[in-house]
Formats: structure tokens, sequence, C-alpha cells
């Protein structure tokens, strides 16, 4: 149930990409959207403030794009619906999509005007293209009417990182979902039975990762050790920060962030970049990594690590029941599968920086006009980032979907389950219910407590080896203009398709790497050099602006 891999990353880079905003009036960039208080109030709770239950005044509907997914489709009789009618005042009408036609219809309706009243599960940067035909609402204009959003901004310091998402009139139209703390989700997955044999421990570092596949090599000479999955995509997306780069799911634009330098350089064309290939590369060369790991089928991998032919494979806490499951299939009760802590490289101990938005929403801009504008504002602040809003699209309703015990702990209800936690339950919680949805919390990330309280204990475990890790520079937004947007899709598109190939070139064994001038002179040729030039002008335009917002208004605050 959680998405892709790294679209944190990919999603934030490509969130740099602003249009310029023609279709949504000018100004300067601290201008703040008039509302007639006394007019679009109706509904609305007279004191709504942090820790505030929302219940409406007068009943509310509100449309919404709904993602239905297949796992657990949309019920009209779901206990979250019915109760956020009946307790709330409020009810929810859903446009229904479904998961596989989702993006689509996202932008059919928004690009015809038909946009709901809001529209979740979408990333930071994927309502860039939306902006310019005056589709949706800037949200950080009316922020002043949802207090449990900006009390997160500010108690968790993400307000630096909001304001990254504003464009180039100095306004945001996207409220991200938050998280306290970043979440690791995604690792390297080992036989563990076979590292305990071995007397490993998990590898401190990539070099070390490649002595213990070499060990495993020679005592398991019928095993390539590593046959990895999805393109390796999310491999060189793991990678990356700890060779101070970006790779596969991660790659986004192509532009990486120099902080040193206070410039964007091209990602492919850097020694970093080079040495984190080199790597890989190496393993494939020495037959330590299967020469398959960017060609083959996710189920082909999966088949070769339960099967005995491979020892790791990237993986993330779903996928693991998924390798656990295959095992079970063949008869393999002995092996046991974990994930490592992500290991660190030549640049250090390092994440991404950024990791603290999640999939948020955008508002269609036609609210603002609601006579119950206001009493949205404040159901939506409250569901999606209050605590108890929290609480309740995560874990249900209390004496129904769960308990809390005498330690003051909450567990589900005996006859509900989710993710294994109560297996043989005659329910489940998504599926019966509706809640741990994605669509009614974003992504389930939230209070690091909260969000932790129904995942796996080795997942929790994966937090806490992760924690101490230290978090590369926030990658800046590069607002571009829309002309300029145009220019820069053309040759982001030429150049990364260009890297993708040659990576795998590389990597695979078939282009040499003493052949990496020639290949960034092919990079050069596709306008590497203008690219990285246009984006860097456009960067310190944005610059620009966040400086003239903080001056007049103070960090991140609209009038």
């Amino acid at each position: 149930m959680h998405e892709v891999p790294g679209r944190t990353t990919t999603t934030a880079v490509l969130g740099l990409s602003a249009l310029l905003l023609a279709g949504c009036g000018s100004g300067s960039a601290t201008e703040t959207a008039e509302i007639d208080e006394e007019a679009q109030s109706v509904g609305a709770m007279e004191d709504f403030s942090v820790g505030d239950s929302f219940v409406a005044e007068e009943p509310l509907s509100i449309s919404l794009l709904y993602r239905d997914h297949p796992n657990y489709p949309l019920q009209d009789d779901w206990l979250i619906l019915e109760h956020l009618e009946e307790e709330h005042g409020v009810t929810l009408d859903p446009v229904v999509a479904p998961l596989s036609d989702f993006e689509d219809r996202r932008s059919v309706l928004i690009g015809s005007g038909e946009i709901p009243d809001y529209v979740p599960v979408m990333w930071p940067g994927d309502e860039i293209p939306y902006i310019s035909g005056g589709a949706l609402l800037p949200v950080s204009d009316y922020l002043d009417y949802m207090p449990h959003f900006t009390d997160k901004l500010e108690r968790w310091e993400l307000q630096e990182e909001f304001d990254q998402l504003r464009q180039e009139d100095g306004k945001a139209y996207i409220l991200p979902g938050l998280r306290e703390d970043p979440f690791h989700n995604w690792s390297v997955a080992i036989r563990d039975d076979i590292w305990a044999d071995m007397g490993f421990e998990d590898p401190e570092t990539w070099e070390e990762f490649q002595d213990q596949l070499e060990q495993i090599s020679e005592e398991h000479p019928e095993m390539t050790p590593w046959s990895d999955r999805w393109e390796m995509n999310a491999t060189l997306n793991l990678a990356g920060p700890s060779f101070d780069t970006a790779g596969g799911w991660g790659l986004g634009n192509g532009l990486y962030f120099d902080a040193d330098a206070d410039e964007f350089v091209f990602t492919g064309a850097t020694d970093e970049y080079r040495a984190m290939i080199e790597y890989f590369a190496g393993l494939v060369a020495d037959g330590l990594m299967d020469s398959e790991s960017m060609t083959q089928d996710d189920d082909s991998a999966v088949q070769k690590f339960a099967s005995g032919q491979s020892a790791a494979i990237a993986s993330n806490e779903e996928e693991l029941q998924t390798l656990r499951t295959a095992f079970e299939e063949i008869g393999e009760d002995d092996a046991e599968v974990r994930m490592i802590r992500v290991p660190a490289g030549p640049a250090g101990d390092n994440v991404a920086g950024g990791g603290r938005f999640d999939v948020g929403m955008v508002l269609g801009a036609h609210t603002a006009q609601r006579e119950d504008f206001i009493a949205m504002l404040q159901f939506l602040d409250w569901l999606y980032y209050s605590d108890e809003g929290l609480i309740f699209a995560t874990w249900g309703v209390e004496g129904e979907t769960y308990e809390i015990d005498e330690d003051g702990e909450r567990e589900l209800a005996e006859n509900v389950d989710i993710k294994g936690f109560n297996p043989g339950a005659e329910e489940h919680l998504s599926i019966d219910y509706g809640f741990y949805n994605g669509v009614f919390t974003h992504n389930f990330g939230s209070d690091t407590e909260i969000f932790l309280s129904l995942m796996s204990d080795e997942i929790v475990e994966l937090q806490e080896q992760m924690a101490d890790k230290e978090e590369l520079p926030l990658q800046p937004s590069i607002p571009f203009s829309e002309l300029e947007l145009e220019q820069a899709a053309l040759w982001q598109n030429s150049l990364t398709d260009q890297v993708d190939q040659a990576t795998a070139q590389f990597i695979l064994g078939q282009r040499d790497l003493d052949d990496w001038d020639s290949y960034v002179a092919e990079l050069e040729a596709r306008n590497m050099n203008d690219y990285v030039e246009l984006a860097n002008e456009a960067y310190q335009r944005g610059q620009e602006m966040l400086d003239e917002l903080d001056e007049v208004d103070g960090p991140g605050e609209d009038d």
C-alpha cells in the first residue's frame, strides 16, 4: 500500500520546474487573497485551533478525486465515511478513478476545469503542469485557517522545505503530507540465515558489503550473490546519497545541487556519479551481481532469490512478505529474510535531504468561492494534519476497529486485521472499513508514533538503525518560467534518457568506463551545459524571490 520508492526524491526534483503563473494573476510575492469571512464561514467552527476536533456547524459536502485501489475497492458503507457524516457533519462525495487510470483521469479533470473540490495522492511537483491554467488554489494564501498544518510546519521545522514549493509568484499550490521524521522503508534484503552462518554483521559500508558478497560467492559457488530488481532503480536511489549523488528513481530531472558551490550540476556527468557506477560495475564484473539485474522482470528476480540462486535483492516492508511467501511456496522452511541498514559510502553515511514531505493534496481554485470555504479548510486540516484525524484515518474508531489496552496502547479489535497483526481475523481494516487508506491519510505520513504504530517490528528497528545517518542539504527549487520550462523539459528528457542508457551499459560491462569522457561529450552534445546554465539562472531568481518574501513577511508567512 506504500507508494513507489524514491518517488519523494524524484518528484521533489520535478517540483523544481515551476511554471510562470500567467493564469493565476500577478502581484508581489507576498500578496494574499481576500476572504469574506462573514459570507464564507457557513458551517465553520468559530474557534478552531490546534487540538480541536472538527465538527461542522452545518452539513458540509466535499467532492474529491478518489483513487480506487483494487486491494481495497471503495464501498459506500465504509465506517470511515459513515463516521465522518454522523459525527463530524461531513459527507465526502468521491469522483472515482481506478488506480490503473488515476493519473490520466486526474489530468483530464483538472485540464478540463472539472476538478473536484480536492485531489489527494499527489506528489509535490505533480501540481506544476496545472498551475498556469488557473485550476488550482494557491493554498499558501489560506494557511491561517489550517492551524494543525502550520503547527506541524513550525514544530517539525519544515517551513524552509515548504517554501521550496513556492512558485515564481511566491505562492504554493499543494499541501504536502508531513512527517515528523524521515521514513526509511527501502533497503537491500538478505538471506539472514546465510549471513548468520557466515558470521556476518550488517555491513557498515558498501565496500564491506562487497567483501561479504565475495565470501558468500566462495562458500556458495552455485550463487550469484546479488540479483537485483526494478532495473536497479531502487538500489541506485538508495546508494546515491552515500556517494553524494543521485540515481535510479532519485535521478529526477538530472540536476544535483552542489551546496558548497551554491549551484546545480548535471548529476550524470559528475565524478561522484561515476564512482557509484564503478562500484556496481565492479560487482557485475566480479560475478557478485547478476548481469540481468537491470533487465529482468520482478518475478524473475524474486524466483532467483527464493530458489537459492541469489542471497540479496532490493526490497521494502511489503516486498519482504512477498519474498517470504515465495520461500514458503517452494518449501524452503529454513530461509530467513530481513533488510539491512543501508551502508555508508565514500561520501559518508548519508541519506537524501528533504525526506519529510510525502504525497499531499491540491484544491480546486473554485473552492475559494464557496460559502463554506473556511469550513472545508478546517475539515481538511483536521483529517489530514491533526493527531486526532490521523489516528482516526489510520486506526479507525475506538471500540469498533481498535481498543486501548491497560497500558494506554492502541491495539486492533480481535476481529480486525491489517498487515498480519491479527492473522485469521474475519475483517480487514482497509477492505471492510476504509481506514489505513492512502486517500484519507497522506501515505500514512504523520507523527512518528502514529505512523509506526501499524508498522512491523523490523521496520521500526530499521528506523532506529537509520536515524543517525547524515541528511544531505535540501535540493532547492528551480522556478523555471513557462517558456524556460518547455525548453528545459526537452533537454531534460534527452539527457536523462542518455544517462539511463549509458548507466546500464557501464554497469553491465557493455561499455568500458575508460570511455567516460566520450560519454560526457555525448551529454554536452545534447545541450547539457545550456540546461545547467538555464537551471542556475532560474535558481538564483528563486532565491531572490524567497529573500524578498523573508524580508517583507518573515520566513514563509503571507500577509
